[in-house]
């Protein structure tokens, strides 16, 4: 399938790369067309990767990805135009992460909102489901980085996009019963809210190959 993502960072450029390894078309899209680590990337992903805008992008694409920052995702989002996201599958990959001048990490929105419920509400014809964003973007891409069984999340309203989103996460590896359904999309508050607690992690471990590993007594 062709996918558009927006966003040309470390986690684009990894969904990006794996997506083109798998055999899809992915445009890497950014506020200008010839964004330079856009244009590399395409360059490096060969005849299957390309670039463009974010408006060039989310038209190109029939699975659309947010990978900015969560404080400029809706932005991007309306840059990309409302027409080129009706009816597709949004997968929001972002955190509304703020960090202070003194390094300290805080979330705008939190707690009685989330960029996942922004964008759902911002672009109702999207079908937009939260999933990926409380690990690293090589792990998500790669799960045996991480041994044992260990869990990835998807939030949204719409059951079939949760479901499309699952069967891209079963070929990035993720097994089926590793992807937990969490419901609707305002499940994005509290998987947002699990960034903060995951820097502090890696600070603990002192690197990003680990995830979280969720047990049940039935």
């Amino acid at each position: 399938m062709r996918v558009g993502i927006i966003g040309t960072g470390m986690v684009g450029r990894a969904l990006g790369g794996k997506l083109v390894e798998l055999g899809h078309e992915v445009m890497l899209g950014s506020r200008t067309e010839q964004n330079p680590t856009a244009v590399a990337w395409a360059q490096q992903a060969g005849e299957k990767g390309s670039h463009g805008t974010f408006a060039e992008a989310a038209a190109f694409g029939e699975l659309l990805i947010v990978a900015v920052s969560g404080v400029v995702a809706v932005k991007a989002l309306a840059t990309a135009g409302d027409e080129h996201l009706t009816g597709k599958v949004l997968i929001d990959v972002s955190n509304p992460l703020v960090f202070s001048p003194l390094g300290e990490v805080s979330l705008e929105p939190v707690n009685v909102d989330s960029i996942g419920e922004q964008i759902q509400r911002d672009f109702p014809q999207a079908r937009v489901v939260k999933a990926l964003n409380t690990l690293n973007c090589e792990l998500m891409v790669d799960p045996s980085r991480v041994p044992g069984e260990h869990q990835v999340f998807v939030a949204g309203n719409d059951p079939a996009a949760k479901a499309d989103v699952t069967e891209v996460l079963h070929s990035f590896g993720w097994p089926k019963e590793s992807v937990l359904d969490l419901g609707d999309i305002t499940a994005s508050r509290g998987l947002e809210m699990l960034m903060p607690f995951w820097l502090r992690l890696m600070n603990h471990y002192g690197h990003a190959d680990f995830n979280y590993s969720i047990r049940s007594a039935r």
